[in-house]
C-alpha cells in the first residue's frame, strides 16, 4: 500500500529521510514504523516567507511496491526507409531517436562540428573574438542548448510528454534529479556528455550522422521534396526532410525564400542581458543575507506591461555567466549559461521587450525579412559600439535610466570584456523607453533589484526567430511542399531544449504516420 502526499521541510533537512518519514507519519496519522520507504516524486522551493522545500512524496505503508525498473528504450533500424534530418540540436536528436524507435533510418546533416570539437571554436570566440559561422554557441552538435545552460523547464505541456524527454536524457547520462525538480537543469558542463551518448545511441542503432555538412539546397519537383544538396556539391535523394536548423540559421530562410517556399513573419522580442551579483538576487528572493545550506542560487521571473507591450525576463541564469553567441563576424549577440553547480558569483537574465510590426517600418523594404533585418541592424550597432570585436557595450542600470554614461562598470562574468557605452542612446527608442520604466517597476516589486551594482550588456536579440516556416497542423508538412517538415525553434514552433525535443518527436511521428499510409 502507498499514499502520495505533500510534505514540507526546511533546506537543512532536504536530504534527511528520517525527517521526511516523521512528517509523513504525522500527516497520515500512523506510527513511523509502518512507513517502510518514502520516495520523492516532485521537488520545488517556496520562498514566499522563509524558504522551504515542498515535496510530493510516495509513502509506502507496511509493504513496499516498487515501480517497474527503469528500462532503456531499444533503438534499431529495421526498415529500409530513410529520412533526412537537417540539424542536430534537441529537435534533430529526438526526431532521430523517435524514427529509430519505429525502425526507420535517420540520416542527420549538421552544419557544425561534433560537441567536443565545438569547444575549440567557442574558446577562440571567448578568448580571441574569432567567430566561426558554422561552429559556435548556436551551431554544432547539441545545438544552442549544449553550451548555453541546459535548462529543461517548459510550459509546452500540451504538445507532448515532457517526462519522455526527461527520461531519455536520464537514459543518456543526465542526473535522475531532473525527473523530480520543478525547474530541472543539467548544466553546460554535463550536457555535452549526454549529447555524445545520444549520438552513440543513434549510430549504434543504425542511423547516420554527418558533421560539417551544411544544407545549401532542397530539390523539389511538383511541390514534393525529392532530395537535398549539402555543401553546394553533394546530392542526396530523400522523400522526407525534417528541418531542425535552429533560430539563427538565417541562410536557410533565405534559401527557402529564393525557392518561393512560403514563410511568415512572427512576433519576437529584443533587449539586453542584465547582470547582478548573485548575492543580491539571493537576498531578494530568499530574504537572507547569506544563502542557507542546500538552497540553490536563486532565480527570478519578472514581467509587466509597459505602454501596451510586454517587458520580461528571459532565460534567467542563476550562478551563471554571459557568453557571446554571435554567428557572423560583424555582429554581436549575447546569451547566458550556467554549469550544473550554478556557482558563479553572478546572476544574469535576458531583459527584453516585445517587438511589433510598427517597429519595423524602416525595414519594410525587406518584406518577410523585416524583423530579421531589424535584428541584424541592432546586432551590428552593438558590434561597432563594442569596438568591432566581441567586447560588449555595457552600462550600469541606474545610469541607463538616468541617461548618464557609466564612469566605471561593475565586475562582470562576460569573458571577452565590456566597454562603457551610452546604451540609452544606442538601444532603439521603442525598446529602451519601456526598459527604463520596467526597471523602475521591477525595482519596486523586488527591493534591491534596481541598483548601481547591476549592469546591462547589449544585445539580447535571439529570443526567437522573427520568421516562421508554416506547416499543416495535422500532417506537420509545409503548407506548400510535401515531404518538408519544418521543426523546432528555427521553424517557429518551439522555445528551449524540451519544447524543441518534443517538436522533434512530433515531426518524426508525422513522418512515421505518412510512411505507414
Amino acid at each position: 500500500m502507498f499514499k502520495d502526499i505533500e510534505i514540507t521541510c526546511f533546506p537543512k533537512d532536504i536530504y534527511n529521510t528520517s525527517a521526511h518519514i516523521s512528517s509523513a507519519a504525522n500527516i497520515i496519522n500512523i506510527p513511523q514504523k509502518r512507513i517502510l520507504e518514502i520516495k520523492i516524486l516532485k521537488r520545488s522551493i517556496d520562498a514566499r516567507q522563509r524558504p522551504i522545500y515542498r515535496l510530493k512524496v510516495r509513502v509506502f505503508i507496511d509493504k513496499v511496491e516498487h515501480d517497474n525498473p527503469f528500462e532503456r528504450t531499444t533503438y534499431m533500424v529495421r526498415k529500409d526507409q530513410k529520412t533526412a534530418i537537417i540539424g542536430f540540436g534537441p529537435a534533430g536528436m529526438f526526431a532521430a531517436l523517435k524514427l529509430l524507435e519505429s525502425g526507420l533510418k535517420p540520416v542527420i546533416f549538421e552544419r557544425g562540428k561534433d560537441v567536443q570539437s565545438r569547444r575549440r571554436d567557442i574558446r577562440n570566440l571567448m578568448r580571441d573574438h574569432l567567430v566561426n559561422p558554422d561552429s559556435n554557441y548556436c551551431f554544432g552538435e547539441g545545438g544552442a542548448g549544449a553550451y548555453s545552460d541546459g535548462k529543461l523547464y517548459t510550459r509546452s505541456l500540451k504538445r507532448g510528454s515532457v517526462n519522455e524527454i526527461l527520461r531519455a536524457l536520464v537514459e543518456h547520462g543526465a542526473s535522475e534529479e531532473i525527473l523530480i525538480d520543478a525547474h530541472p537543469h543539467i548544466g553546460s558542463n554535463k550536457l555535452p556528455k549526454v549529447v555524445n551518448n545520444i549520438r552513440q545511441t543513434i549510430l549504434n542503432g543504425g542511423g547516420e550522422i554527418y558533421f560539417d555538412s551544411k544544407l545549401t539546397d532542397i530539390i523539389i519537383d511538383n511541390s514534393k521534396v525529392i532530395g537535398i544538396i549539402i555543401n553546394d556539391k553533394e546530392e542526396f535523394v530523400f522523400d522526407n526532410v525534417i528541418l531542425c536548423v535552429g533560430h539563427s540559421a538565417r541562410d536557410v530562410y533565405e534559401l527557402l525564400n529564393r525557392k518561393n517556399i512560403k514563410l511568415e513573419q512572427k512576433d519576437f522580442a529584443m533587449g539586453v542581458r542584465i547582470e547582478h551579483p548573485q548575492q543580491i538576487i539571493d537576498e531578494i528572493q530568499y530574504k537572507q543575507k547569506i544563502r542557507e545550506v542546500n538552497l540553490p542560487a536563486a532565480s527570478y521571473n519578472l514581467s509587466c506591461q509597459i505602454d501596451e507591450r510586454g517587458v520580461y525576463s528571459f532565460c534567467m541564469c542563476p550562478g551563471g555567466i554571459i557568453v557571446p553567441a554571435s554567428t557572423n563576424k560583424e555582429e554581436l549577440v549575447l546569451n547566458g549559461m550556467s554549469v550544473s553547480r550554478r556557482n558563479s558569483r553572478f546572476a544574469n537574465s535576458g531583459f527584453v521587450v516585445s517587438v511589433t510590426r510598427n517597429d519595423l517600418k524602416n525595414f519594410e523594404k525587406h518584406g518577410i525579412f523585416a524583423g530579421l533585418e531589424y535584428q541584424k541592424y541592432y546586432e551590428n550597432l552593438c558590434f561597432i559600439a563594442g569596438g568591432s570585436k566581441q567586447t560588449a557595450p555595457a552600462q550600469r542600470i541606474t545610469d541607463f535610466v538616468n541617461g548618464d554614461l557609466s564612469v566605471t562598470l561593475p565586475e562582470t562574468s562576460y569573458i571577452p570584456g565590456v566597454i562603457s557605452t551610452p546604451l540609452h542612446e544606442i538601444i532603439p527608442k521603442e525598446i529602451r523607453e519601456r526598459m527604463k520604466k520596467a526597471l523602475l517597476f521591477f525595482g519596486q516589486k523586488k527591493r534591491g533589484y534596481f541598483t548601481e551594482e547591476a549592469q546591462i550588456l547589449a544585445p539580447e536579440s535571439r529570443t526567437s526567430s522573427p520568421v516562421r516556416i508554416p506547416r499543416d497542423k495535422v500532417t506537420f508538412e509545409h503548407v506548400q511542399v510535401s515531404g518538408l517538415f519544418p521543426c523546432g525553434e528555427g521553424a517557429g514552433y518551439a522555445g528551449g531544449i524540451v519544447s524543441a525535443a518534443i517538436d522533434g518527436r512530433n515531426c518524426a511521428t508525422a513522418v512515421i504516420n505518412k510512411l505507414k499510409q
